[in-house]
């Protein structure tokens, strides 16, 4: 049987990357990521993944920490090359050939991101990271996989998060919540569901890519949602 999807982009939260603990990087979380990822590249997948920033900065209220907006957004920018170089480590300890390319030039860490080379990585079968977010303050890392995604032509985007799929409530506070099958953008507009940022949500309707939002954490999501079972929630025109 084969994967239904060439190419992903794969968006995890930095928050996920905390495991059990309150901040910072647990390595049995990298280390499951690794594996669920390898068992797609296996099978010739190409996927592409942004993190989030949450585990290590998240944009505090400017008045309450006198640290403008903008500077604030560069800093959780910083934080998603870190969780990049985590994630890039546990990877290659999995066996994996990867590139971590990010939107701020520092050579020594990282390639300047480059569309044409990035595609080119994952055309030879290496796991592209891409980090610090568009390199521009303002936007969320949403919004980066949602371009990044649309840049590198990927088959769809997989939202990985704590829960299983969208639901028509938060299932950890409504325990009447039920979950969506499948849903279409305007749905998700109507019911003012929150799946992204507008603006990235916007760019995936706009540009016709589809959206699964699932359990990442689940050993073996992953796989599951790249052969087309019924895993998570579908967001498509």
């Amino acid at each position: 049987m084969l994967p239904k999807y060439k190419r992903i982009l794969l968006k995890l939260s930095g928050e996920s990357l905390m495991g059990d603990s309150n901040y910072g990087i647990d390595p049995k979380v990298i280390a499951q990521y690794a594996h669920d990822i390898k068992a797609v590249t296996d099978l010739g997948v190409q996927v592409a993944i942004v993190i989030g920033g949450g585990n290590i900065y998240r944009g505090m209220n400017e008045a309450e920490t006198g640290i403008e907006r903008a500077q604030g957004d560069y800093m959780g920018m910083l934080a998603t090359v870190i969780n990049g170089m985590a994630m890039q480590s546990g990877l290659e300890r999995a066996g994996m050939y990867t590139r971590l390319q990010s939107a701020i030039k520092m050579e020594q860490i990282a390639e300047p991101y480059i569309r044409r080379r990035a595609i080119r990585h994952l055309e030879k079968g290496r796991v592209v990271i891409f980090g610090a977010g568009t390199g521009n303050p303002y936007f969320t890392t949403d919004t980066a996989a949602s371009l990044r995604a649309i840049e590198i032509q990927a088959d769809v985007i997989l939202k990985g998060t704590r829960v299983d799929g969208i639901y028509t409530a938060d299932p950890e506070k409504d325990p009447n919540a039920t979950k969506y099958e499948s849903i279409t953008f305007s749905e998700v507009y109507q019911k003012s569901l929150n799946v992204m940022d507008m603006t990235a949500f916007t760019l995936c309707q706009e540009n016709k890519l589809p959206i699964i939002v699932f359990d990442m954490n689940k050993t073996g999501n992953l796989l599951h949602v790249i052969m087309g079972q019924n895993v998570g929630t579908l967001v498509k025109g």
